[in-house]
Protein backbone atom coordinates (compact mmCIF):
# COMPACT_ATOMS: atom_id res chain seq x y z
CA UNK A 1 0.00 0.00 0.00
CA UNK A 2 1.31 3.15 -1.08
CA UNK A 3 1.26 6.25 1.53
CA UNK A 4 1.39 10.03 1.27
CA UNK A 5 1.87 13.12 3.65
CA UNK A 6 -1.37 13.69 4.67
CA UNK A 7 -3.27 17.10 4.80
CA UNK A 8 -1.79 19.00 8.25
CA UNK A 9 -4.52 19.42 10.80
CA UNK A 10 -4.35 21.77 13.66
CA UNK A 11 -3.97 18.89 16.28
CA UNK A 12 -1.67 15.93 16.28
CA UNK A 13 -3.29 12.64 15.88
CA UNK A 14 -2.81 12.08 19.75
CA UNK A 15 -4.93 14.71 20.24
CA UNK A 16 -7.79 14.23 17.83
CA UNK A 17 -8.24 10.62 19.52
CA UNK A 18 -8.60 12.06 22.59
CA UNK A 19 -10.82 14.67 21.48
CA UNK A 20 -12.81 12.18 19.88
CA UNK A 21 -13.18 10.10 23.07
CA UNK A 22 -14.18 12.77 25.01
CA UNK A 23 -16.90 14.28 22.80
CA UNK A 24 -17.58 12.79 19.52
CA UNK A 25 -20.57 10.56 19.35
CA UNK A 26 -20.26 9.02 15.55
CA UNK A 27 -23.21 7.43 13.49
CA UNK A 28 -24.41 3.59 13.50
CA UNK A 29 -21.12 2.99 15.46
CA UNK A 30 -20.08 1.62 18.53
CA UNK A 31 -18.48 4.37 20.92
CA UNK A 32 -16.45 1.75 22.45
CA UNK A 33 -13.65 1.32 19.79
CA UNK A 34 -12.91 4.98 21.14
CA UNK A 35 -13.26 4.35 24.84
CA UNK A 36 -11.03 0.90 25.00
CA UNK A 37 -8.16 3.07 23.26
CA UNK A 38 -8.25 1.32 19.94
CA UNK A 39 -9.10 4.58 18.44
CA UNK A 40 -10.86 5.11 15.49
CA UNK A 41 -9.83 5.95 11.88
CA UNK A 42 -9.59 9.68 11.27
CA UNK A 43 -10.12 10.57 7.03
CA UNK A 44 -8.41 13.71 6.10
CA UNK A 45 -8.20 14.16 2.48
CA UNK A 46 -9.76 12.56 -0.89
CA UNK A 47 -8.71 12.79 -4.24
CA UNK A 48 -10.70 10.74 -7.20
CA UNK A 49 -10.81 6.92 -5.72
CA UNK A 50 -8.91 7.49 -2.63
CA UNK A 51 -8.81 8.64 0.60
CA UNK A 52 -5.88 9.33 3.52
CA UNK A 53 -6.13 9.08 7.32
CA UNK A 54 -4.68 11.19 9.45
CA UNK A 55 -1.51 9.18 9.72
CA UNK A 56 -0.89 9.27 5.94
CA UNK A 57 -2.07 6.28 4.88
CA UNK A 58 -3.66 5.59 1.48
CA UNK A 59 -6.81 3.71 0.19
CA UNK A 60 -9.55 3.04 -2.26
CA UNK A 61 -12.56 4.63 -1.23
CA UNK A 62 -15.02 1.45 -2.38
CA UNK A 63 -17.94 2.77 -0.74
CA UNK A 64 -18.11 6.52 -1.60
CA UNK A 65 -17.93 7.27 1.28
CA UNK A 66 -21.64 6.39 1.89
CA UNK A 67 -22.56 5.71 -1.94
CA UNK A 68 -22.16 9.41 -2.31
CA UNK A 69 -18.97 10.45 -3.46
CA UNK A 70 -20.03 9.61 -7.23
CA UNK A 71 -17.88 12.05 -9.31
CA UNK A 72 -14.98 11.28 -7.20
CA UNK A 73 -12.96 13.48 -4.52
CA UNK A 74 -11.18 16.20 -4.98
CA UNK A 75 -13.34 18.39 -7.34
CA UNK A 76 -12.01 21.94 -7.14
CA UNK A 77 -14.91 23.25 -9.21
CA UNK A 78 -17.10 21.53 -6.92
CA UNK A 79 -15.60 23.99 -4.05
CA UNK A 80 -15.24 26.47 -6.04
CA UNK A 81 -18.62 26.94 -6.95
CA UNK A 82 -20.19 26.35 -3.17
CA UNK A 83 -17.35 29.32 -2.55
CA UNK A 84 -18.71 31.58 -5.32
CA UNK A 85 -22.16 30.90 -4.01
CA UNK A 86 -21.88 31.44 -0.47
CA UNK A 87 -20.48 34.91 -1.31
CA UNK A 88 -23.56 35.68 -3.49
CA UNK A 89 -26.61 34.55 -1.11
CA UNK A 90 -24.99 31.89 1.24
CA UNK A 91 -28.56 31.24 2.43
CA UNK A 92 -32.49 31.76 1.92
CA UNK A 93 -35.32 29.59 2.88
CA UNK A 94 -37.57 28.43 0.15
CA UNK A 95 -41.23 29.07 2.55
CA UNK A 96 -42.66 31.00 0.25
CA UNK A 97 -39.84 32.65 -0.90
CA UNK A 98 -37.70 31.23 -3.97
CA UNK A 99 -34.15 31.50 -5.13
CA UNK A 100 -32.32 31.08 -9.01
CA UNK A 101 -30.52 28.13 -7.73
CA UNK A 102 -33.85 25.86 -6.09
CA UNK A 103 -35.54 27.22 -9.01
CA UNK A 104 -33.08 25.90 -12.03
CA UNK A 105 -31.81 22.76 -10.37
CA UNK A 106 -36.02 21.76 -9.51
CA UNK A 107 -36.25 22.38 -13.42
CA UNK A 108 -33.38 19.89 -14.26
CA UNK A 109 -34.72 17.35 -11.91
CA UNK A 110 -37.94 16.93 -13.69
CA UNK A 111 -36.19 16.67 -17.03
CA UNK A 112 -34.20 13.89 -16.18
CA UNK A 113 -37.62 12.36 -13.79
CA UNK A 114 -39.61 9.77 -15.84
CA UNK A 115 -43.35 10.18 -17.10
CA UNK A 116 -44.71 13.23 -15.07
CA UNK A 117 -42.85 13.98 -12.19
CA UNK A 118 -42.27 16.93 -12.70
CA UNK A 119 -42.88 18.64 -9.12
CA UNK A 120 -39.77 18.51 -6.92
CA UNK A 121 -39.61 19.16 -2.98
CA UNK A 122 -36.23 19.92 -1.65
CA UNK A 123 -34.91 18.19 2.11
CA UNK A 124 -31.31 17.96 3.06
CA UNK A 125 -30.70 14.28 2.86
CA UNK A 126 -32.46 10.84 1.90
CA UNK A 127 -34.35 10.10 5.39
CA UNK A 128 -35.43 13.44 5.12
CA UNK A 129 -36.76 12.50 1.10
CA UNK A 130 -38.78 9.53 2.24
CA UNK A 131 -40.43 11.13 4.97
CA UNK A 132 -41.41 13.96 2.71
CA UNK A 133 -42.86 11.06 0.21
CA UNK A 134 -44.15 9.42 3.75
CA UNK A 135 -46.56 12.46 5.01
CA UNK A 136 -47.75 13.13 0.98
CA UNK A 137 -48.93 10.43 0.05
CA UNK A 138 -51.11 9.92 3.63
CA UNK A 139 -52.21 13.77 3.38
CA UNK A 140 -52.75 13.10 -0.74
CA UNK A 141 -55.40 10.29 -0.20
CA UNK A 142 -57.08 12.86 2.49
CA UNK A 143 -57.49 15.35 -0.27
CA UNK A 144 -58.88 12.76 -2.29
CA UNK A 145 -61.67 11.78 0.71
CA UNK A 146 -59.99 8.40 1.24
CA UNK A 147 -58.36 9.21 4.87
CA UNK A 148 -58.29 5.34 5.56
CA UNK A 149 -55.80 5.09 3.07
CA UNK A 150 -52.38 5.48 5.63
CA UNK A 151 -50.47 2.02 5.81
CA UNK A 152 -47.39 1.69 3.35
CA UNK A 153 -45.89 -1.33 2.33
CA UNK A 154 -41.51 -1.75 1.77
CA UNK A 155 -39.78 -5.15 1.89
CA UNK A 156 -38.11 -7.54 3.89
CA UNK A 157 -34.20 -6.07 5.43
CA UNK A 158 -34.79 -2.94 3.43
CA UNK A 159 -33.40 0.44 5.08
CA UNK A 160 -35.47 3.72 4.00
CA UNK A 161 -33.94 5.89 7.16
CA UNK A 162 -34.36 6.61 10.21
CA UNK A 163 -36.60 9.36 11.30
CA UNK A 164 -39.49 8.36 13.07
CA UNK A 165 -41.99 7.64 9.71
CA UNK A 166 -39.15 6.32 7.66
CA UNK A 167 -37.90 4.16 10.36
CA UNK A 168 -41.38 2.82 10.04
CA UNK A 169 -40.74 1.83 6.34
CA UNK A 170 -37.60 0.37 7.58
CA UNK A 171 -37.10 -3.35 7.09
CA UNK A 172 -35.07 -4.12 10.00
CA UNK A 173 -36.01 -5.30 13.15
CA UNK A 174 -33.44 -4.85 15.19
CA UNK A 175 -32.79 -1.21 14.12
CA UNK A 176 -36.62 -0.42 15.18
CA UNK A 177 -37.00 -2.48 18.71
CA UNK A 178 -35.33 -0.49 20.82
CA UNK A 179 -37.40 3.08 19.52
CA UNK A 180 -40.58 1.34 19.39
CA UNK A 181 -43.46 2.37 19.21
CA UNK A 182 -42.93 3.66 15.90
CA UNK A 183 -45.49 5.85 13.67
CA UNK A 184 -47.96 3.01 13.23
CA UNK A 185 -48.78 1.56 9.33
CA UNK A 186 -45.46 -0.20 7.57
CA UNK A 187 -46.06 -3.52 6.81
CA UNK A 188 -43.27 -5.71 5.06
CA UNK A 189 -43.22 -8.18 1.91
CA UNK A 190 -40.55 -10.72 0.74
CA UNK A 191 -37.68 -8.80 -1.05
CA UNK A 192 -35.90 -10.39 -4.18
CA UNK A 193 -32.93 -12.25 -3.02
CA UNK A 194 -33.08 -15.03 -4.77
CA UNK A 195 -29.62 -16.63 -3.75
CA UNK A 196 -32.12 -17.01 -0.74
CA UNK A 197 -34.90 -18.58 -3.04
CA UNK A 198 -34.12 -22.43 -3.65
CA UNK A 199 -37.72 -23.11 -4.27
CA UNK A 200 -38.11 -20.82 -7.61
CA UNK A 201 -35.32 -23.18 -9.23
CA UNK A 202 -33.31 -21.40 -12.19
CA UNK A 203 -36.48 -19.29 -13.11
CA UNK A 204 -35.76 -16.09 -11.96
CA UNK A 205 -38.44 -14.48 -13.87
CA UNK A 206 -40.85 -16.72 -11.90
CA UNK A 207 -39.34 -15.28 -8.65
CA UNK A 208 -40.00 -11.62 -9.82
CA UNK A 209 -43.60 -12.41 -10.42
CA UNK A 210 -43.83 -14.51 -7.28
CA UNK A 211 -42.01 -11.63 -5.03
CA UNK A 212 -43.96 -9.13 -6.87
CA UNK A 213 -47.05 -10.83 -6.32
CA UNK A 214 -46.51 -10.76 -2.34
CA UNK A 215 -47.05 -6.80 -2.40
CA UNK A 216 -50.45 -7.80 -4.13
CA UNK A 217 -51.08 -10.19 -1.17
CA UNK A 218 -50.53 -7.81 1.55
CA UNK A 219 -52.47 -5.22 -0.36
CA UNK A 220 -55.51 -7.80 -0.41
CA UNK A 221 -55.49 -8.77 3.18
CA UNK A 222 -54.66 -5.50 4.51
CA UNK A 223 -57.29 -4.49 2.14
CA UNK A 224 -56.66 -1.71 -0.48
CA UNK A 225 -58.61 0.79 1.06
CA UNK A 226 -56.32 1.59 3.64
CA UNK A 227 -52.80 1.13 2.09
CA UNK A 228 -51.27 4.44 0.63
CA UNK A 229 -48.29 3.35 -0.87
CA UNK A 230 -44.97 1.00 -1.73
CA UNK A 231 -42.17 1.82 -0.94
CA UNK A 232 -39.05 0.04 -2.98
CA UNK A 233 -35.47 1.33 -3.97
CA UNK A 234 -35.07 -0.30 -7.26
CA UNK A 235 -31.69 -2.27 -6.15
CA UNK A 236 -32.10 -3.47 -2.27
CA UNK A 237 -29.23 -2.17 -0.56
CA UNK A 238 -29.64 -3.64 2.77
CA UNK A 239 -29.34 -7.06 2.19
CA UNK A 240 -26.41 -6.76 0.15
CA UNK A 241 -27.36 -5.38 -3.11
CA UNK A 242 -30.36 -6.95 -4.39
CA UNK A 243 -31.52 -6.37 -8.18
CA UNK A 244 -34.79 -7.17 -9.19
CA UNK A 245 -35.82 -9.60 -11.52
CA UNK A 246 -36.69 -9.07 -14.76
CA UNK A 247 -40.51 -7.98 -15.04
CA UNK A 248 -40.51 -7.78 -11.46
CA UNK A 249 -40.92 -3.70 -11.19
CA UNK A 250 -43.56 -4.41 -14.32
CA UNK A 251 -45.91 -6.03 -12.37
CA UNK A 252 -45.81 -4.11 -8.98
CA UNK A 253 -46.53 -1.20 -11.39
CA UNK A 254 -49.59 -3.05 -12.49
CA UNK A 255 -50.66 -4.03 -8.64
CA UNK A 256 -50.06 -0.32 -7.59
CA UNK A 257 -52.62 0.67 -10.45
CA UNK A 258 -55.06 -2.27 -9.90
CA UNK A 259 -55.98 -1.38 -6.38
CA UNK A 260 -55.09 2.33 -6.61
CA UNK A 261 -51.55 2.74 -4.47
CA UNK A 262 -49.26 5.32 -4.86
CA UNK A 263 -45.82 3.08 -5.77
CA UNK A 264 -42.13 5.33 -4.19
CA UNK A 265 -38.91 4.51 -5.83
CA UNK A 266 -36.69 5.00 -3.04
CA UNK A 267 -33.63 5.90 -5.07
CA UNK A 268 -31.64 7.44 -2.47
CA UNK A 269 -28.81 5.39 -3.77
CA UNK A 270 -29.19 3.70 -6.46
CA UNK A 271 -29.89 7.62 -8.60
CA UNK A 272 -27.42 9.70 -9.85
CA UNK A 273 -25.35 6.96 -12.02
CA UNK A 274 -24.96 3.97 -9.28
CA UNK A 275 -26.99 1.70 -11.88
CA UNK A 276 -25.76 3.96 -14.65
CA UNK A 277 -28.95 6.59 -15.10
CA UNK A 278 -29.93 9.88 -13.62
CA UNK A 279 -32.89 7.32 -12.17
CA UNK A 280 -32.44 4.02 -11.86
CA UNK A 281 -36.15 3.31 -12.54
CA UNK A 282 -35.35 4.15 -15.95
CA UNK A 283 -32.83 0.82 -15.82
CA UNK A 284 -36.04 -1.53 -14.56
CA UNK A 285 -38.70 0.33 -17.22
CA UNK A 286 -40.97 1.70 -14.60
CA UNK A 287 -42.86 5.16 -13.56
CA UNK A 288 -43.68 5.56 -10.08
CA UNK A 289 -45.37 8.27 -8.32
CA UNK A 290 -42.78 9.75 -6.62
CA UNK A 291 -38.63 9.33 -6.56
CA UNK A 292 -36.84 9.62 -3.52
CA UNK A 293 -33.11 11.06 -3.72
CA UNK A 294 -30.00 12.68 -2.05
CA UNK A 295 -26.58 11.38 -1.93
CA UNK A 296 -24.73 11.82 -5.53
CA UNK A 297 -27.14 14.78 -5.91
CA UNK A 298 -24.68 17.00 -5.18
CA UNK A 299 -21.41 14.40 -4.92
CA UNK A 300 -21.46 14.66 -1.17
CA UNK A 301 -19.69 18.22 -1.42
CA UNK A 302 -23.40 19.63 0.03
CA UNK A 303 -25.86 18.21 1.69
CA UNK A 304 -29.14 17.86 -0.20
CA UNK A 305 -32.37 15.50 -0.74
CA UNK A 306 -35.41 15.63 -3.00
CA UNK A 307 -38.80 14.49 -3.33
CA UNK A 308 -40.00 14.47 -7.25
CA UNK A 309 -43.70 14.22 -7.36
CA UNK A 310 -46.02 13.28 -10.01
CA UNK A 311 -48.12 16.14 -11.50
CA UNK A 312 -51.13 13.42 -10.25
CA UNK A 313 -50.28 13.94 -6.41
CA UNK A 314 -49.03 17.61 -7.08
CA UNK A 315 -52.87 18.45 -8.83
CA UNK A 316 -54.51 19.18 -5.36
CA UNK A 317 -51.79 21.71 -4.44
CA UNK A 318 -52.40 23.93 -7.29
CA UNK A 319 -55.67 25.39 -6.53
CA UNK A 320 -56.66 27.55 -3.06
CA UNK A 321 -55.92 27.30 0.34
CA UNK A 322 -54.35 23.92 0.52
CA UNK A 323 -50.89 23.84 1.35
CA UNK A 324 -48.57 21.26 2.43
CA UNK A 325 -47.49 21.92 6.26
CA UNK A 326 -43.99 20.34 6.19
CA UNK A 327 -40.20 21.68 5.30
CA UNK A 328 -36.83 22.24 5.89
CA UNK A 329 -35.02 25.06 7.28
CA UNK A 330 -32.12 23.92 4.79
CA UNK A 331 -34.37 22.48 1.74
CA UNK A 332 -32.89 23.10 -1.50
CA UNK A 333 -30.21 25.51 0.24
CA UNK A 334 -28.86 27.89 -2.25
CA UNK A 335 -25.12 26.60 -1.92
CA UNK A 336 -26.01 22.90 -2.17
CA UNK A 337 -28.16 23.75 -5.22
CA UNK A 338 -25.48 25.80 -7.47
CA UNK A 339 -23.44 22.24 -6.05
CA UNK A 340 -25.98 19.70 -7.35
CA UNK A 341 -25.96 21.99 -10.76
CA UNK A 342 -22.47 21.71 -11.30
CA UNK A 343 -22.02 17.78 -10.41
CA UNK A 344 -24.73 17.37 -12.59
CA UNK A 345 -22.87 18.98 -15.50
CA UNK A 346 -19.85 17.19 -14.62
CA UNK A 347 -22.17 13.71 -14.80
CA UNK A 348 -23.15 14.99 -18.69
CA UNK A 349 -19.87 16.35 -19.56
CA UNK A 350 -18.03 13.33 -18.42
CA UNK A 351 -20.64 11.07 -19.62
CA UNK A 352 -20.77 8.89 -16.53
CA UNK A 353 -23.73 7.27 -16.75
CA UNK A 354 -22.20 5.68 -20.43
CA UNK A 355 -19.40 5.08 -18.25
CA UNK A 356 -21.09 2.86 -15.89
CA UNK A 357 -23.09 0.70 -18.19
CA UNK A 358 -20.25 0.34 -20.07
CA UNK A 359 -17.98 -0.78 -17.41
CA UNK A 360 -20.57 -2.68 -14.87
CA UNK A 361 -20.39 -6.05 -17.00
CA UNK A 362 -16.42 -5.89 -16.17
CA UNK A 363 -16.65 -5.04 -12.68
CA UNK A 364 -19.19 -7.60 -12.04
CA UNK A 365 -16.50 -10.07 -14.18
CA UNK A 366 -13.70 -9.56 -11.90
CA UNK A 367 -16.08 -9.48 -8.38
CA UNK A 368 -17.14 -13.12 -9.96
CA UNK A 369 -13.84 -14.72 -9.69
CA UNK A 370 -13.58 -14.49 -6.16
CA UNK A 371 -16.47 -17.37 -6.46
CA UNK A 372 -13.87 -20.14 -6.50
CA UNK A 373 -12.78 -19.21 -2.61
CA UNK A 374 -15.02 -21.27 -0.74
CA UNK A 375 -16.33 -18.63 1.55
CA UNK A 376 -18.22 -16.47 -1.23
CA UNK A 377 -21.24 -18.11 -2.00
CA UNK A 378 -22.87 -15.44 -4.34
CA UNK A 379 -22.23 -11.84 -6.11
CA UNK A 380 -25.01 -9.49 -6.95
CA UNK A 381 -25.76 -6.13 -7.83
CA UNK A 382 -25.87 -3.29 -10.96
CA UNK A 383 -24.08 -0.63 -12.03
CA UNK A 384 -21.43 0.19 -9.67
CA UNK A 385 -23.47 -1.42 -6.54
CA UNK A 386 -22.63 -5.14 -5.72
CA UNK A 387 -22.31 -7.04 -2.65
CA UNK A 388 -20.56 -10.23 -2.06
CA UNK A 389 -22.37 -12.84 0.36
CA UNK A 390 -20.42 -14.57 2.90
CA UNK A 391 -21.59 -18.59 3.64
CA UNK A 392 -19.70 -21.21 5.75
CA UNK A 393 -21.28 -24.02 3.46
CA UNK A 394 -21.24 -23.32 -0.29
CA UNK A 395 -22.94 -26.63 -0.82
CA UNK A 396 -26.10 -25.75 1.48
CA UNK A 397 -25.55 -22.05 1.60
CA UNK A 398 -25.35 -21.97 5.24
CA UNK A 399 -24.52 -18.94 6.63
CA UNK A 400 -22.67 -17.87 9.96
CA UNK A 401 -24.79 -17.47 13.19
CA UNK A 402 -24.60 -14.06 15.17
CA UNK A 403 -21.33 -14.89 17.05
CA UNK A 404 -19.73 -15.89 14.14
CA UNK A 405 -20.80 -12.97 12.27
CA UNK A 406 -19.42 -10.23 15.11
CA UNK A 407 -16.35 -12.58 14.78
CA UNK A 408 -15.84 -12.64 11.13
CA UNK A 409 -17.08 -8.57 10.08
CA UNK A 410 -16.73 -6.92 13.05
CA UNK A 411 -13.72 -8.89 14.74
CA UNK A 412 -11.45 -9.17 11.46
CA UNK A 413 -13.01 -8.31 7.60
CA UNK A 414 -13.61 -4.48 8.16
CA UNK A 415 -10.70 -3.73 9.86
CA UNK A 416 -8.06 -6.17 7.82
CA UNK A 417 -10.15 -4.88 4.18
CA UNK A 418 -9.47 -1.30 5.58
CA UNK A 419 -5.46 -2.38 6.63
CA UNK A 420 -5.57 -3.84 3.31
CA UNK A 421 -5.91 -0.62 1.54
CA UNK A 422 -9.79 -1.10 0.75
CA UNK A 423 -12.50 1.24 2.67
CA UNK A 424 -15.71 -0.76 2.40
CA UNK A 425 -18.41 -2.36 3.69
CA UNK A 426 -18.73 -5.61 5.68
CA UNK A 427 -22.84 -6.01 6.71
CA UNK A 428 -24.59 -8.10 8.78
CA UNK A 429 -28.00 -6.38 8.57
CA UNK A 430 -29.30 -9.54 6.48
CA UNK A 431 -26.98 -12.60 6.07
CA UNK A 432 -23.28 -11.89 5.65
CA UNK A 433 -21.96 -9.51 2.98
CA UNK A 434 -19.59 -6.82 1.59
CA UNK A 435 -20.69 -4.33 -0.27
CA UNK A 436 -19.04 -2.11 -2.95
CA UNK A 437 -20.55 0.64 -4.55
CA UNK A 438 -16.47 3.05 -5.79
CA UNK A 439 -16.50 6.33 -7.32
CA UNK A 440 -18.13 6.36 -10.81
CA UNK A 441 -15.13 7.70 -12.40
CA UNK A 442 -13.10 4.11 -12.18
CA UNK A 443 -12.68 1.56 -14.77
CA UNK A 444 -10.94 -1.99 -15.16
CA UNK A 445 -7.27 -0.96 -13.71
CA UNK A 446 -9.25 -0.19 -10.33
CA UNK A 447 -11.44 -2.93 -10.58
CA UNK A 448 -8.77 -5.41 -10.29
CA UNK A 449 -6.83 -3.64 -7.51
CA UNK A 450 -9.93 -3.77 -5.59
CA UNK A 451 -10.67 -7.72 -6.63
CA UNK A 452 -6.91 -8.38 -5.29
CA UNK A 453 -7.51 -7.12 -1.95
CA UNK A 454 -10.34 -8.94 -1.30
CA UNK A 455 -9.29 -12.13 -2.63
CA UNK A 456 -6.47 -12.17 -0.07
CA UNK A 457 -8.48 -10.56 2.87
CA UNK A 458 -11.13 -13.37 2.45
CA UNK A 459 -8.87 -16.04 1.42
CA UNK A 460 -7.46 -15.38 5.23
CA UNK A 461 -10.94 -14.45 6.73
CA UNK A 462 -11.52 -18.44 5.71
CA UNK A 463 -8.79 -19.69 7.60
CA UNK A 464 -9.86 -17.67 10.58
CA UNK A 465 -13.26 -19.57 10.73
Amino acid sequence: MSTTTAAPTTSSEAELQAKARDHLWMHFARQSVMEDGHGVPIITRGEGHHIWDSQGRKYIDGLSGLFVVNAGHGRKRLAEVAARQAEQLAFFPIWSYAHPNAIELADRLASYAPGDLNRVFFSTGGGEAVETAFKLAKYYWKLQGRPTKHKVISRNVAYHGTPQGALAITGIPAMKEMFEPLTPGGFRVPNTNFYRAPEHGDDLEAFGVWAANRIEEMIEFEGPETVAAVFLEPVQNSGGCFPPPPGYFKRVREICDKYDVLLVSDEVICAFGRIGHMFACDEYGYVPDMITCAKAMTSGYSPIGATIVSDRIYEPFKHGNTSFYHGYTFGGHPVSAAVAMENLDIFEEEKLNEHVRENSPLFRAELETLLDLPIVGDVRGDGYFFGIELVKDKATKETFDDDESERLLRGFLSKALFDAGLYCRADDRGDPVVQLAPPLTIGPAEFKEIGQILRGVLSEAWTRL
